[in-house]
């Protein structure tokens, strides 16, 4: 492709897109490129009620909120792409496709988000897809008039045990500690729920079946006592990881292989930003990933700005 974009923004959830209203408001040529479907994590959720100004709404819905207005800005979409390289020195920043496309901006911002992190157990691998999963919203039907087991003590666990109780006859929620690092009002919607109970100081140690999942082994870790538990389906909140493998050896990352980033949302390469789930940070929220976007974006607007400047006086000094 001829064309130079000012800004390519790697990545389609809530901090890509956000970057991609703002880019493309402040009359900055705009695209965006997704390896996946657009919106990220927020279409795995399956209420946000927590976001300023807008009532209770499917996350999905808000995702396709957030791409309509980068669009009616004139930013440019191109989802369920593979890319193959990245050459992100000099001035202008080149992205490669795996169909042999390329792409070329003066400033990148990087959005891959994140995923979600694997228990990393005997059969887990086996099972997934097969009882095993790590999205309510998308498998939680699957289970209706069924039980099932969730791994985790966070926000993420506590809300989607609740989710799935409105297809599931009991969820059990499994945890490594005596407490919940959720929210209180999280922690209090599930404990109230008749539904769903609770293995506390505990930790699964395997998933066993036939074909699909039966039944997992937990563990009671001040006891080391060992017992069989037989569900139909297992649920996995432990966490996220970011999508940051392909970018490792361009960008700077940390023991967490996040990308490391400045107040400005400036990675250590000269045209580069990031935001969302992929940076250093420790709140992990739809409305902290659209804050991010939003510095990046005005960052990358400002660096623009003044490259523009220097080279305007450049040519000025040559006349």
């Amino acid at each position: 492709m001829d064309e130079v974009f000012d800004v390519m923004i790697l990545g389609a959830g809530a901090a890509g897109l956000t970057a991609g209203i703002y880019a493309s408001r402040a009359k900055l040529s705009t695209l965006i490129l997704n390896e996946g479907a657009v919106g990220g994590q927020m279409v795995l959720t399956e209420e946000i009620a927590n976001y300023p100004g807008v009532p209770a709404t499917k996350g999905y819905m808000l995702a396709n909120t957030m791409k309509q207005q980068a669009k009616s800005f004139g930013c440019k979409i191109k989802s369920n792409i593979k890319i193959a390289s990245y050459h992100f020195e000099g001035k202008v920043k080149t992205v490669e496709l795996e169909d042999g496309r390329s792409f070329q901006a003066k400033s990148i911002i990087l959005t891959p988000g994140g995923r979600p992190r694997s228990l990393n157990l005997p059969g887990e691998e086996q099972f997934k897809g097969k009882g095993i999963s790590y999205c309510a919203t998308c498998d939680g039907d699957f289970f209706t008039g069924k039980e099932v087991v969730v791994v985790g003590g966070g926000n993420s666990a506590l809300e989607e045990a609740v989710a799935l109780t409105q297809y599931a006859t009991k969820v059990t929620i499994v945890h490594q500690f005596d407490h919940f690092q959720a929210f209180k009002y999280a922690v209090e919607e599930a404990q109230k729920n008749p539904k769903i109970e609770f293995i506390m100081e505990s930790e699964l140690r395997g998933f066993y079946g036939n074909g699909v999942l039966q039944k997992v082994e937990i563990e009671h870790l001040s006891t080391k006592k060992r017992s069989e538990l037989y569900i139909d389906g297992t649920f996995i909140f432990v966490g996220y990881q970011p999508n940051t493998e392909s970018i490792k050896d361009l960008v700077q990352l940390n023991e967490r292989n996040e990308i490391m980033v400045d107040e400005a949302m400036k990675t250590n390469i000269e045209g580069v930003f990031a935001a969302g789930d992929c940076i250093n940070k420790k709140y992990r929220q739809v409305t902290t990933a659209v804050a991010e976007g939003t510095i990046a974006a005005l960052s990358t607007a400002k660096y623009l700005s003044e490259i523009k400047v220097e080279q305007e006086e450049v040519l000025n000094e040559q006349v």
